[in-house]
């Protein structure tokens, strides 16, 4: 494929573009225009915005990520798990003339109710550059996800990183802290607390009271708390991890470079890949179908 095509990732508060022909990335933008921080502009505004100067006659233009949600410029169904990854770019929403977005994906069942977005366009890219059957995406919300072949059986999503973020912001844990620091020391504290006891609860307090009493710095609560809650999740999925079998982590090199030391601790292999390289090999793919 040498065509022109333009992929979007549209989150809650970013946006960012890429420019294509054929697999070689002509050009990419970003901004904080995500589809909460719109400013009273409408969606095909911002949209025009992004891709100023790129956009030509019939040139394809797909979207994933929130875009897609009830918040977002169109409600696109999500497609019921077990679902084929080949599937999903099957089932893009028509926006407008040449504008699509990638569905998300759902579990429904009596024992998880779970949904997707954006992830699975990750999922698509990932499975591509380095197939596995367990998929750990760590973020604001960690999706674990299982794969068999191309079949996405089963998702579970852990709130980690949105819980530390409203902790240390909005809780007693972080009351009156001062600025925090980078700490190996004290995430591997905080690990190894999490891995003993994944049950998080009774711990949370525990993270303010020891900078109270002068048992840990004020100044590294932040890096305590971070590996607690990662050390809490890996052990709490344990009945995900396959025991013989490497585990998938797809996000920035910061983030999976703790998710790696927590699994290496909790005796597991795991292996990297950029969660950008992930989406766009995606959602490329995805364009491709569509552009052809």
């Amino acid at each position: 494929m040498t065509s022109r095509y333009i992929a979007i990732d549209w989150g809650s508060t970013n946006l960012r573009a890429w420019l294509y022909q054929g697999e070689h990335c002509l050009e990419s933008r970003q901004s904080e225009a995500g589809i909460t921080r719109l400013n009273g502009r409408t969606f095909d505004t911002v949209l025009a915005q992004i891709t100023e100067g790129w956009t030509q006659d019939a040139m394809p233009i797909v979207m994933a990520g929130m875009v897609g949600s009830n918040a977002g410029w169109v409600n696109v169904p999500y497609l019921p798990c077990p679902a084929r990854l080949g599937d999903i770019g099957e089932q893009l929403a028509h926006v407008k003339a040449n504008v699509w977005i990638v569905p998300g994906l759902c579990i429904n069942n009596d024992d998880n109710h779970n949904v997707m977005r954006g992830e699975e366009t990750q999922l698509i890219g990932a499975h591509t550059l380095m197939p596995s059957a367990l998929y750990v995406m760590p973020g604001t919300h960690c999706k674990w996800v299982q794969i068999n072949d191309d079949m996405v059986t089963d998702f579970r999503t852990v709130m980690t990183g949105e819980l530390h973020h409203v902790l240390l912001k909005h809780t007693l844990v972080g009351a009156g802290l001062p600025e925090q620091t980078d700490s190996p020391e004290a995430f591997n504290a905080g690990l190894e607390r999490g891995l003993q006891s994944p049950d998080i609860l009774p711990r949370l307090f525990e993270v303010r009271a020891s900078h109270v009493l002068g048992v840990r710095p004020r100044e590294q609560v932040s890096e305590f708390l971070s590996g607690l809650l990662i050390g809490s999740e890996v052990a709490s999925m344990a009945e995900y991890i396959p025991a013989q079998q490497s585990v998938t982590l797809v996000a920035s090199p910061s983030l999976t470079a703790r998710y790696q030391q927590a699994f290496k601790a909790f005796g597991r292999q795991s292996q990297t890949l950029r969660g950008d390289a992930a989406f766009q090999a995606g959602i490329r793919s995805i364009a491709h179908a569509v552009a052809k």
